[in-house]
């Protein structure tokens, strides 16, 4: 697999196991059940990057229930990071993920957005109900990979991961053409991966932030009181930001979709009001 992305391929040994992708420049989320009974937390695998380079990992966090698995790589990914997002009912979709060269890129639209859904770990996820547009019969090979959400009023974010296909109920030995993705906030409940230093990289493209970060390790080791003002600053407020949005969303004051969507429009507010982090 090559070319710009954030998804990857997982092996163990030489033997693919399936898909799933980067959702910090060191950690991969995938659908649990693609690493077929590998669920030990020190479990080794071999990522293969969106440049066809392949590094080492290892199974660090999982949600039996949910699904749901995060790898541990042994390098950090330079490439660009998919920001979470909030998907509706109505909304179209992508997959980008394929599982060979010779298969199709998903496409279709969201039937149902944000449904608690009986997952087969046993858990109720928040999920979204996919229509695909290619009625191949089985998408098996797909489990793991990103959902984007596609609408022409809002910016393109990741807003699901694909994990199930729901069974025809007039014969239970065919599928229907009907998928399931957990959502990105479901996600973010389970995983916290999402935090102030994640946002600030994925909001702020330029690498302004990843630039600046050997001059100030370079700094620290010279003087270990000392610290970036400007950049605590800015790090602060985009904690105090998570933080409240927590609150209301533990108060159940707002839907904890629509915080995902509030939580973004902040942050990238305050990334975009101050984009070198406050330096003179």
């Amino acid at each position: 697999m090559t070319g710009e992305g954030y998804w990857v391929e997982l092996y163990r040994d030489r033997q693919r196991l399936g898909g799933g992708f980067l959702v910090r420049p060191r950690f991969v989320l995938t659908a649990l059940h693609c690493l077929r009974g590998l669920t030990a937390l020190d479990a080794d695998l071999n990522i293969v990057l969106p440049d066809g380079s392949s590094v080492a990992g290892h199974v660090c966090r999982q949600d039996k229930d949910a699904d749901l698995a995060l790898i541990k790589i042994s390098a950090e990914f330079k490439g660009s990071l998919p920001m979470p997002g909030l998907a509706r009912g109505g909304d179209r979709w992508r997959g980008p993920y394929r599982p060979a060269k010779n298969e199709v890129e998903l496409s279709g639209h969201i039937s149902s957005g944000a449904v608690q859904y009986l997952c087969e770990g046993g858990a109720s996820i928040e999920a979204l109900q996919l229509t695909p547009d290619q009625r191949l019969g089985d998408y098996s090979g797909y489990s793991g990979g990103p959902v984007e959400g596609l609408a022409p009023d809002r910016t393109p974010a990741v807003v699901g991961i694909l994990l199930e296909q729901a069974p025809d109920r007039a014969d239970a030995s065919r599928s229907a053409n009907v998928l399931f993705a957990a959502t990105m906030n479901e996600v973010m409940g389970r995983f916290d991966v999402f935090d102030a230093a994640h946002l600030i990289d994925v909001l702020r493209p330029d690498g302004t932030e990843q630039a600046e970060k050997p001059a100030r390790q370079e700094h620290a080791a010279k003087d270990p009181s000392a610290d970036a003002p400007s950049l605590r600053s800015q790090t602060d407020r985009v904690e105090s930001v998570l933080d409240i949005f927590q609150q209301l969303s533990s108060l159940k004051v707002l839907a904890p979709s629509l915080v995902a969507e509030l939580r973004y429009r902040a942050l990238k507010h305050i990334i975009d009001e101050d984009p070198d982090g406050g330096a003179a």
